[in-house]
């Protein structure tokens, strides 16, 4: 067992402790409070002047998926020959030897959701793995997570390339629509073949995947940039009565009311990076202040690599400089991050039964210059003082 003393104490699901305890047994947390007693044998980890934290998470990136300094060879986020791949899992193609794993639990990221970039219409699975273990099959947490699906520039560009559809947003908008209607009739097959094995459809990878959308057992995860992208996504899931996440949402605070009229789940970022392209032109951190304070519930991403993902914490202290409010920043790298790609069963929040997954700053977690001096992921420790 494992006891936490001393600390300003951030559950981020009820109240701050301003000097609280964390007793964790094995890989759970069992007690959060105040003076709590330790049990015979536990090693105790003094925070005093310290601040505890939950492990925080990126809700959207792709480490592993692009090896750092590594090039073609470890690049294996875009399967970039088909625009429509959901068959496609993340967990086969992420390398738990990325150096970027390492960086990313020593500076107190201990949750990733991870999975393909965004160069087709669907592009595959995304999971939510743990920044530590030695292969993805110890490292995974929930997968699938959600359908990767992508609007705007990037299936355009990639696909008017190689002289392939889609060349247009409405192409992009019809092809998604095909399969999810291909996806229905599926469902249908499956139905019938449960009364009738006869009538029993042959597997089809893609369909199986498409048909847990369709039952809402995971969402689409949507690449939208531009304002009528994000609306676009946002109609086409009502059209068929699935769940969504908005992805980037680089425009979203220029129709926040709409947003908040969709009950939209909204994902940030990359903020901290050039405006490289077209549909990037408004792209400001005063985005994240914006939203929030219109009522949304917000996270923040990095997109790794686009921003290493060891600089989370400094995009939502950023954010806060820009006009976000500062318990709102930490929510969006922790509870909110969790509840949006819903591992909030797992992560996000210091509490019992929850992960024990806890990061001890040196100094406040929004200031750049603290460290993450201790981590513990699932009850072990994985960083400790030098």
């Amino acid at each position: 067992m494992i006891l936490i003393k001393n600390g300003k104490v951030l559950t981020m699901s009820h109240k701050v402790y301003e000097k609280g305890d964390v007793l964790i047994k094995g890989k759970e947390i069992v007690q959060v409070g105040e003076n709590l007693e330790a049990p015979e044998g536990a090693q105790i980890i003094d925070a005093q002047g310290m601040w505890v934290m939950p492990g925080i998470i990126d809700a959207h990136c792709h480490i592993g998926m692009w090896e750092d300094g590594i090039g073609f060879e470890g690049a294996d986020g875009n399967e970039a020959t088909n625009p429509v791949t959901p068959e496609l899992r993340a967990i086969d193609g992420i390398n738990p030897e990325d150096n970027c794993f390492r960086e990313a639990r020593e500076s107190g990221i201990t949750s990733v959701v991870t999975g393909p970039g965004s160069a087709n219409v669907i592009g595959g699975q995304f999971a939510a793995l743990k920044t530590y273990g030695r292969r993805v099959d110890d490292m995974v947490f929930k997968e699938p997570l959600a359908l990767k699906v992508a609007f705007g520039e990037n299936p355009k560009r990639v696909y008017n390339g190689q002289r392939k559809s889609p060349s247009t947003r409405m192409a992009t908008a019809a092809i998604l629509r095909q399969n999810l209607i291909k996806a229905q009739e599926y469902k249908k097959k499956l139905e019938k073949g449960k009364e009738d094995p006869d009538k029993m459809p042959e597997r089809d990878l893609q369909m199986e995947i498409m048909v847990k959308v369709l039952n809402r057992e995971i969402p689409i995860k949507a690449h939208a940039h531009r304002a009528d992208d994000i609306l676009t996504a946002i109609r086409i899931a009502k059209e068929f009565d699935i769940d969504i996440t908005i992805e980037h949402c680089t425009e979203g605070h220029r129709i926040a009311d709409y947003l908040i009229e969709e009950n939209a789940k909204v994902i940030l970022g990359p903020l901290l990076s050039d405006r490289s392209k077209v549909e990037l032109k408004n792209m400001s951190f005063k985005a994240p202040g914006i939203l929030s304070k219109a009522g949304l519930k917000v996270a923040i991403m990095t997109d790794h690599p686009v921003i290493p993902v060891q600089y989370l914490p400094v995009c939502a202290a950023i954010a806060v400089k820009e006009g976000m409010d500062e318990m709102e920043a930490l929510k969006a790298i922790t509870i909110n991050a969790a509840e949006i790609t819903g591992i909030a069963d797992r992560v996000g929040s210091l509490e019992t039964g929850k992960d024990a997954d806890v990061v001890i700053f040196d100094g406040h977690p929004l200031d750049f210059r603290s460290k993450a001096v201790w981590v513990l992921i699932e009850g072990n420790i994985v960083k400790k003082p030098e």
